[in-house]
């Protein structure tokens, strides 16, 4: 009972409750420029194969490593380096969002592509501010609960700016859609403030060269350049083909006939759900397999669950169908989500988290915005099943890397440490 009560004593102060909002302030603007905007713009009768290319304007969630060490070097005039730069980050999202209500896909196409990668580029932006204050102010044993009270926030929005957006717009026109979710964007500005300023923040690097040079100095040198690569590529290609399914799932489902509504409420409640119960079950996995035989593991469910589209766009429209297709998805893309992220942690030198980890994250949002982007393209020249079926291909490459860069026998050195920080902690 002791224990118990130790556990839920790291949850119950305000860095818990502030990383919980702030979580959600990242994961808010995530869809409103992919697939709520894909659902907005098939609604306006936007041709398929432009959606499927609208997905480029994610570029900068690739990009974000080229301007993260700039967060480090240069410290806001106020509220400190890291709740400073969220602060702004989050002040500009608002105005960003609220701005798509001005916009109408059907006639200025290229205004609503400016605006969504004006949204994408300060939501990278504020992700690299979060990742790093998120780094600076938990103490070492409340790490795994923060990492989870993040994750549950990040969530917590995509259910909202998901499932929640697409049945508001069988009742609200999508640019009052925006407009709420730009006001419910305040909030996280509000928990900027409140947030407590980290107490063990390190010096900033003494130059901007020293921010941009030595963190991938240190990468290469110390996994070797060959294996570095491999790594890098490894990244960019392990979750294509969750990526094809992602970009084109919700104009396939509108293309064959289910409501915006249908949609929303299977992924606001059991596909939330399993999706949920994915992160969870992928950790308790991951401490009994470790993280390299959970990516194999994983990885495999990740592709095999394609299938339940590939099935869906064979049969007659039913309930049953999009229930399975989605829930599947969702608990496999869980399960991926937890064994991968700590496999990008455990590449990161502790002195360069954020600019090292910016550069991961990004090519891990490439897989889903370069990579994908012809999607529509390809669905519209082969049709729906055969484009199912190339999801699953697209998914090989990156299995294929694992017997190099996590061998099934490997055993990465963040798991030692994370042994050695659970046994001192224990005691």
């Amino acid at each position: 009972m002791r224990e118990l009560q130790s556990v839920l004593q790291v949850f119950r102060n305000r860095r818990m409750a502030a990383l919980m909002l702030l979580g959600f302030a990242s994961g808010l603007p995530l869809l409103m420029t992919s697939r709520t905007l894909q659902a907005w713009m098939t609604d306006a009768k936007v041709d398929l194969s432009t959606i499927g290319w609208f997905s480029l304007v994610g570029l900068p969630y690739t990009l974000k490593f080229l301007w993260s060490p700039l967060l480090d070097a240069i410290v806001p005039p106020f509220w400190g380096r890291r709740r400073g730069w969220l602060a702004i980050t989050q002040l500009a999202l608002v105005v960003a969002i609220a701005a798509m209500s001005l916009q109408n896909p059907q006639q200025t196409l290229q205004f609503l592509a400016i605006n969504a990668l004006i949204i994408v580029f300060i939501s990278a932006t504020q992700d690299i501010a979060g990742d790093a204050y998120r780094t600076d102010v938990l103490e070492p044993q409340e790490l795994g609960a923060g990492a989870s009270v993040w994750v549950l926030g990040y969530r917590l929005a995509v259910l909202v700016s998901g499932s929640l957006t697409l049945i508001l717009a069988d009742f609200l026109s999508w640019p009052t859609v925006y407009l709420l979710m730009a006001a419910l964007m305040a909030l996280g500005f509000l928990t900027t403030w409140w947030a407590p300023e980290p107490r063990k923040l390190g010096q900033p690097p003494d130059s901007l060269a020293d921010a941009v040079v030595l963190p991938f100095q240190d990468f290469f040198q110390r996994l070797g350049i060959t294996t570095a690569v491999l790594i890098l590529v490894f990244i960019l290609l392990y979750r294509v083909g969750d990526a094809f399914i992602n970009n084109m799932a919700t104009p396939f489902l509108l293309e064959v006939g289910y409501t915006k509504t249908d949609i929303g409420i299977v992924q606001s409640t059991t596909g939330f759900w399993a999706t949920t119960l994915g992160v969870i079950g992928g950790g308790v996995v991951l401490t009994k397999l470790g993280i390299y035989r959970s990516l194999w593991i994983f990885g495999a469910l990740q592709a095999l669950s394609n299938l339940g589209y590939y099935l869906l766009s064979l049969s007659s429209k039913t309930n049953l169908g999009l229930l399975l297709a989605i829930n599947v998805e969702n608990l496999c893309a869980g399960l991926v989500t937890s064994a991968f992220v700590a496999y990008l942690m455990s590449h990161c030198n502790a002195a360069f988290t954020a600019t090292q980890y910016a550069l991961l994250s990004s090519l891990m949002a490439a897989a889903g915005i370069i990579l994908a982007s012809p999607a529509g393209l390809l669905a519209k020249a082969v049709g729906w099943p055969t484009f199912f079926v190339l999801s699953i291909v697209a998914s090989l490459p990156g299995l294929l890397l694992l017997p190099v860069v996590a061998p099934w026998h490997g055993k990465p050195i963040i798991e030692s440490e994370a042994t050695l920080l659970q046994d001192t902690d224990s005691r």
